[in-house]
């Protein structure tokens, strides 16, 4: 079964197509290190919550948008092995700064347990 690295992001509304571009730049990178798919969305419908929500687990200010993304790897050992080697990789310094403040991104690895695909 394949393993997933999710993201939650704050990227500030003038920000997006800079987000955009810098995703669009990785993306080949990722994959040629076994990224099977990396998907990045524009927060849309992110309501306010009552105890937590999108908004509030990335500290997003006014200005800023949620931005929500995964990579799917065919395992953690393929996902382990490209962070060490993208950390090398002299085609990351070419992406701009990222256009958001990366202390403020939550993102862990998980196993999918339940997967129509599968």
């Amino acid at each position: 079964m394949t393993y997933i690295q999710g993201f939650v992001v704050p990227v500030r509304h003038d920000k997006k197509q800079a987000y955009r571009d810098a995703a669009a730049m990785a993306a080949p990178i990722l994959k040629d290190y076994g990224a099977l798919r990396i998907v990045e969305c524009w927060g849309e419908d992110v309501p306010e919550g009552k105890q937590t929500d999108f908004r509030r687990a990335v500290q997003a200010g006014e200005g800023e948008n949620v931005v929500f993304s995964w990579i799917v790897w065919s395992d953690r050992a393929t996902c382990d092995a490209a962070a060490q080697k993208m950390q090398a990789d002299e085609r990351f310094q070419t992406i701009d700064a990222m256009p958001f403040d990366g202390k403020r991104m939550i993102f862990g690895g998980f196993a999918p347990i339940f997967d129509t695909e599968d």
